[in-house]
């Protein structure tokens, strides 16, 4: 019986391990660019290690390709830089909520970028995540807000390297496209360290269990779950696991609640917010399944 559900375990545990990013922001004592200076070192060589192993394409043929998939990079980097940051200013809780909104710039952004249909369905539904935001932050505080401003930065990051990417993965293979985004990543954040005259011995200075909290971030949660990813999507579809990956906020804040206790640093506001949230993303995913259903009965 498990065989038979395999692939959808699978996709539940790396959800649940991606679930898992925003409390490590919380576990690891280091500041936010050390924690994505280390997470993309590691998953970096991981990455590589593991690619040569499975014998997976690690070469980006085309020089236009090969500049373009740096650039997104540069943003996988700040998308991460900024995550981390609201999670260290507030909690994991709102940092993963705030990355929740990246479907609403993703309603704006591919209409902007590659002149994609405008989706007023979309546009409804990110109107309602904006609501969802907005009860969320009712009674922030001015470090909140700064939280809550990061947060949303790094959602926007994140709409901007998904489409890229979706972009790009139609044109190169998907591990090549990511392991030489990490690449960039690294020597894109080792730059902005050298230029803050952080690149040091602080920087090799961290606990024993930072260091291994810093391992599971960058192989299991970064590494070793784009590999499994990969397959997953091949047996279930893009669709299955798109859906599946909104239950992720769902997974951060219960793991916030049991080991970080964060709900008692978050009001009643907090969770309905996050209910609406949610909520809006699974009827968003399950509405646009049905009207591809019916798009290609007509068809």
């Amino acid at each position: 019986m498990l065989s038979k559900y395999k692939f959808h375990i699978a996709l539940h545990l790396i959800i649940f391990m991606w679930g898992f990013t925003g409390i490590l922001g919380k576990l690891i004592q280091l500041p936010p660019i050390s924690i994505v200076w280390y997470r993309i070192l590691i998953s970096f060589f991981s990455l590589l290690i593991g690619l040569k192993l499975l014998n997976l394409p690690m070469k980006i043929a085309s020089r236009k390709l090969f500049w373009a998939t740096l650039g997104v990079g540069v943003i996988v980097a700040l998308h991460w830089l900024t995550f981390y940051k609201s999670i260290s200013l507030s909690t994991a809780s709102l940092g993963i909520l705030c990355l929740s909104t990246v479907t609403l710039h993703v309603t704006w952004l591919e209409p902007l970028l590659f002149k994609k249909n405008f989706s007023w369905l979309e546009f409804f539904m990110g109107l309602l995540v904006v609501v969802g935001i907005y009860i969320v932050s009712d009674d922030f505080s001015g470090k909140e807000h700064l939280a809550l401003l990061y947060g949303l930065w790094s959602a926007l990051c994140a709409a901007l390297f998904s489409i890229f990417n979706a972009q790009l993965v139609k044109k190169i293979p998907a591990s090549a496209m990511t392991l030489h985004e990490m690449g960039i990543g690294f020597f894109a954040l080792t730059l902005v360290l050298f230029l803050q005259d952080k690149v040091n011995a602080s920087l090799f200075q961290m606990t024993w269990s930072d260091g291994l909290w810093l391992l599971f971030l960058g192989v299991m949660c970064t590494s070793l779950a784009f590999l499994i990813t990969i397959e997953v999507v091949k047996k279930l579809g893009v669709f299955t696991v798109s859906l599946s990956i909104n239950l992720e906020p769902v997974y951060t804040i219960l793991l916030a609640v049991f080991i970080l206790n964060e709900h008692t640093l978050l009001s009643y506001k907090f969770y309905i917010g996050a209910f609406v949230i949610i909520g809006v993303l699974i009827t968003n995913a399950i509405i646009k399944k049905y009207l591809t259903r019916i798009q290609k009965n007509i068809d």
